[in-house]
C-alpha cells in the first residue's frame, strides 16, 4: 500500500479523528511567530487545516499533497492553491517561496534527505524550513498507556531532530532553533480511540499482518474496551519537536 493510497482511505475520517480545524489553528498560531514575511508552501497539506489556519491569519499559504481525495478536502478551504505533488519532485519553480512547512510529514516522504533539497530548491535566499517531527508525546494516562503498548509496530522514525539536522546541513539549511515544546490539547474518548485503532487510521498500523494484529493489536484494544466512561474525553496536552531553519 502507497502512503497515497493510505491517505485517500482515511480522508473521509481524518478531520472528525485527528481534530479538524481546531487542531489547525492551534498548530497555525506556534509556527506563525516563525514564518518570514512572504508566501508559504505546506508540504503534506493533507485537509488544509494548518494551512488554513495560517491563511486565517494574514498569511498567503499554498498545499501540496500526494492524496487528491485529501486535496478535495483542503482545495474547499484553500479554493485555487492545493496541488497534487510529491515531497520529493516539488512542482514549483526554484526559489518559489519565503517559507516552506512540514507539519508531522517528514516521517512519511520516503526519502527525507531529498525532501529536504526539494525544500531548499524552493526557498529562496533567507527563506524558512519550519517543521513538526519526530515522535509527539504527552503524559501518562490511559489512553496514552494504551498507544504505548503499540510503540513496538512503529518503525523507527527518520525525522529525529539529529538526523533532521544532518540532512538540513547537507543542502545548506542552518539550524536557526529547536524545541520540545507543547503543541496541541485533545480530548479524546476511549471509544473515539478505539473508532481510530479498530480503522486501522495511524499511518503505522496500515500494513500490519494479521498474526500481529491478534498479538499486539487486539489485546491494547480489548484493554481500550475495558476502560470505563467509554465516552468520558480523557485530555493530553501533546509536546512535539519543532525545529526552524534558514537557507543560506
Amino acid at each position: 500500500m502507497t502512503e497515497a493510497k493510505a491517505f485517500d482511505r482515511v480522508a473521509d475520517d481524518y478531520d472528525r479523528m485527528r481534530g479538524g480545524m481546531e487542531r489547525g489553528r492551534q498548530a497555525a498560531a506556534q509556527l506563525a511567530g516563525d514564518l518570514a514575511p512572504g508566501p508559504v508552501l505546506e508540504v503534506g497539506v493533507g485537509t488544509g487545516i494548518v494551512a488554513a489556519g495560517l491563511a486565517e491569519l494574514g498569511h498567503d499559504v499554498r498545499g501540496v499533497d500526494v492524496s487528491p481525495p485529501m486535496l478535495a478536502r483542503a482545495a474547499e478551504r484553500l479554493p485555487g492553491r492545493v496541488c497534487v505533488g510529491d515531497a520529493r519532485a516539488l512542482p514549483f519553480a526554484d526559489a518559489s517561496f519565503d517559507n516552506v512547512v512540514f507539519t508531522h510529514v517528514l516521517h512519511l516522504v520516503g526519502d527525507m534527505p531529498r525532501a529536504l533539497r526539494e525544500t531548499a530548491r524552493v526557498l529562496r535566499p533567507g527563506g524558512r524550513l519550519l517543521a513538526v517531527h519526530g515522535d509527539p508525546a504527552a503524559d501518562p494516562d490511559e489512553l496514552v498507556a494504551v498507544l504505548d503498548r503499540l510503540a513496538v509496530l512503529q518503525p523507527r522514525r527518520p525525522d529525529t531532530p539529529e538526523d533532521l539536522d544532518a540532512a538540513a546541513r547537507e543542502v545548506g539549511l542552518e539550524r536557526l532553533r529547536h524545541e520540545f515544546a507543547p503543541d496541541y490539547e485533545r480530548a479524546t474518548t476511549p471509544r473515539q480511540l478505539l473508532e481510530s485503532l479498530e480503522r486501522r487510521l495511524p499511518p503505522y498500523l496500515w500494513d500490519v499482518d494479521d498474526d500481529t494484529w491478534a498479538r499486539v493489536v487486539e489485546p491494547a484494544l480489548a484493554a481500550l474496551r475495558a476502560l470505563p466512561d467509554q465516552d468520558r474525553p480523557r485530555v493530553q496536552q501533546w509536546r512535539v519537536h519543532r525545529s526552524v531553519y534558514v537557507r543560506s
